[in-house]
């Protein structure tokens, strides 16, 4: 009988090791898999490539990842925000490495690597920094540049709903990174705030089909102060 549900954080990352490169869902703290991230601290992985879109916000999240000194080099879009000094304090000290990737070409870079393919020509940061040392081609008149998948050993992602098959369901802006990156690794660990039983999900509902999912773990919603729930988004 397959069932991906774990009993808990630590029983789904006990696998992660050194030197691993952990795709990491959110959109700034939207989506943001806090308790997964916490749970990868807990466990102890070190000298970690993080892909990600931003580069931490505060100092949790993966803000707190960066700060206990477990990663030695972030991918990312947008590194830098108001609330980044964590990673600005790394990297001006020269104790993380930083690759610049456009937003689009991000995605797109995990989406090849979850399709098999081996690299694609894209017209994105053609003629500036991002470019330089990369082989480029003008097609019909237009140039481009070649960019190669982004492969991870694990991904880290946040799902609204899910089954014991893995099957997942998202909630509004949570969804961003997570499809994408559930297909760019090895090993996906989602977690989600509901579980349900097979044939709960509509099929046409599915976002990530469990295929791409190795273990699933349910997390409580945090309560506010206002008596309410923070959701997901």
């Amino acid at each position: 009988m397959i069932d991906k549900i774990a009993d808990s954080v630590a029983e789904a990352l006990s696998g992660v090791q050194d030197g691993a490169t952990v795709l990491i869902g959110g959109f700034g703290t939207s989506g943001n898999p806090t308790e997964l991230i916490d749970g990868l601290i807990a466990q102890g992985a070190r000298e970690l490539t993080v892909v990600n879109n931003n580069a931490g916000n505060g100092e949790t999240g993966l803000a707190a990842l960066l700060k206990a000194g477990r990663v030695r080099k972030i991918i990312c879009s947008f590194p830098r925000q108001v609330d980044s000094w964590v990673f600005d304090e790394l990297y001006r000290g020269g104790r993380i490495e930083l690759e610049l990737v456009p937003q689009g070409n991000l995605a797109e870079r995990m989406r090849a690597a979850g399709a098999g393919i081996g690299a694609f020509f894209c017209p994105t940061a053609y003629g500036t920094s991002l470019a330089e040392g990369k082989e480029t081609r003008e097609i019909n008149g237009r140039h481009y540049v070649l960019e190669y998948p982004i492969h991870g050993d694990v991904a880290l992602i946040k799902a609204e709903r899910g089954d014991r098959w893995g099957n997942l369901t998202y909630r509004m802006s949570a969804r961003n990174f997570g499809p994408v990156m559930a297909m760019a690794a090895r090993f996906t660990v989602a977690s989600v705030h509901e579980i349900v039983a097979l044939g709960q999900l509509d099929p046409e509902a599915v976002v990530t089909p469990g295929i791409y999912v190795n273990k699933v773990v349910r997390i409580e919603r945090v309560a506010t102060r206002a008596g309410g729930f923070r959701n997901a988004a």
